[in-house]
């Protein structure tokens, strides 16, 4: 049994820098994890999305049993994805107890921006620029973000460096690591009680 923290928050609010620079600081560290990217996931899962809520429920609630998965075999997970909606959040708490979420804060027109200058190797560009056109689905514009009041951190990206960032994520993973510690010695005991 090892944790799981999900990195969420509107486009552009800056999930996969801060996902991958927790992951660099881990690993650094010494630490053996497994960053579920949902771009990454999204190309195999749906190769041509259509962004449909039917699409992103499937999407995101595959996106949480991995997670699980990889928790119960002894991984800890860190998950970059959107999930606008607070029940995708919900489930993966529900199912993974040594569970964190981290939720990006950042003002729509910052977030527009830096997508605008997004590099290879991140999202699709352009999201901000379909905002507002019939049929569109941009999380924080045409569809709401919903804003968890039970996320275990929230972070405003615009007004903190990435540095400081990375070290909020690196207290809570130990937070999280001794919760898991703790699941574990619960279920052997369990286990040999039965």
């Amino acid at each position: 049994m090892n944790w799981a923290i999900w990195v969420t928050g509107p486009p552009g609010s800056g999930k996969t820098t801060l996902a991958r620079g927790v992951a660099a600081a881990l690993e650094a560290r010494g630490v053996a994890l497994k960053l579920l990217e949902l771009d990454e996931v999204r190309k195999v899962v749906t190769p041509a999305p259509t962004y449909s809520e039917t699409e992103r429920d499937i999407v995101y609630r595959a996106l949480a049993y991995m997670a699980k998965l990889l928790t119960e075999a002894g991984v800890p997970v860190i998950v970059d994805a959107t999930a606008h909606r607070r029940a995708w959040r919900e489930l993966a708490r529900s199912l993974i107890p040594a569970f964190a979420e981290v939720q990006l804060l950042c003002p729509i027109e910052v977030c527009r921006e830096r997508e605008q200058r997004r590099r290879p190797g991140y999202a699709p560009r352009a999201i901000y620029a379909r905002a507002g056109s019939p049929g569109a689905t941009v999380p924080g514009v045409d569809v709401p973000y919903e804003v968890s009041p039970d996320a275990e951190l929230t972070l405003n990206t615009d007004e903190c460096d990435l540095w400081t960032q990375v070290q909020e994520v690196l207290y809570l993973v130990r937070r999280l690591s001794r919760v898991a510690v703790f699941q574990e010695l619960r279920l052997q005991r369990r286990f040999i009680c039965e």
